[in-house]
């Protein structure tokens, strides 16, 4: 029979209070800029700077200018919805896998609780940093996962703009012979200007050269 030496009151404090944190991490990572540091060197006075700058300008009346909104596209084009519903299911898998561990972690330390005046504090420690050993075990394997899924979602995304979205655009650039293109979401339009905005025409022209892209199968699935 387990011997039954009391519990140590430090242990049964840590187990009647200990919460079971896993986490499923979803990193959103739209883009990086690395900044240089500005090293010092010869200098110029602002005069000097600026006898490189030349006195040619466009002219308004040549200029052919566009906006694109990039969030719209990214909301309505089919292959782009599609594609946060591939990460969506993943991430919905994360997420049922995680309530079913943390029950069973939950039941667990329930009988860990019971157990505690019964075993003896050795034993009763070793439930415990078993207990405590299988929680960060689910973090961590929950946290790799979905990072995983980000990063096969974050790849097909590249794909879908390298090789789909990016010829488009400069399809309808030289189609329309356009001098430059706006991201229209920083943009601010008065009335009665037609033609400008050609996000509704890059979606159509988008849906029908792609609508699925397949990610690649995140690492644990």
């Amino acid at each position: 029979m387990a011997n039954k030496t009391p519990a140590n009151p430090a242990v049964k404090k840590y187990v009647k209070f200990g919460i079971i944190a896993a986490v499923v991490i979803v990193v959103a990572a739209l883009g990086a800029w690395g900044i240089s540091a500005l090293r010092g060197g010869n200098t110029a006075t602002v005069e000097e700077a600026m006898e490189v700058v030349t006195t040619d300008a466009a002219n308004a009346a040549d200029l052919r200018i566009a906006v694109i909104r990039m969030d719209a596209i990214q909301s309505d084009a089919e292959v782009l919805k599609d594609l946060a519903k591939q990460r969506e299911n993943y991430e919905n898998k994360l997420r049922d896998e995680l309530e079913k561990r943390q029950k069973e972690l939950e039941a667990e330390k329930a009988e860990i609780e019971k157990s505690q005046d019964v075993l003896s504090r050795d034993a009763l420690q070793r439930r415990i940093v078993d207990y405590q050993n299988r929680v960060n075990e689910l973090q961590r394997d929950l946290t790799e996962r979905a990072q995983s899924v980000e990063i096969a979602f974050q790849k097909a995304l590249n794909e879908v703009q390298n090789e789909h979205l990016n010829p488009i655009i400069e399809g309808v650039i030289a189609k329309k012979n356009l001098s430059m293109v706006l991201d229209g979401r920083f943009t601010r339009l008065g009335n009665g200007v037609e033609n400008l905005d050609i996000t509704e025409e890059v979606v159509s022209a988008l849906n029908k050269k792609v609508s699925k892209v397949k990610m690649d199968t995140p690492q644990g699935f």
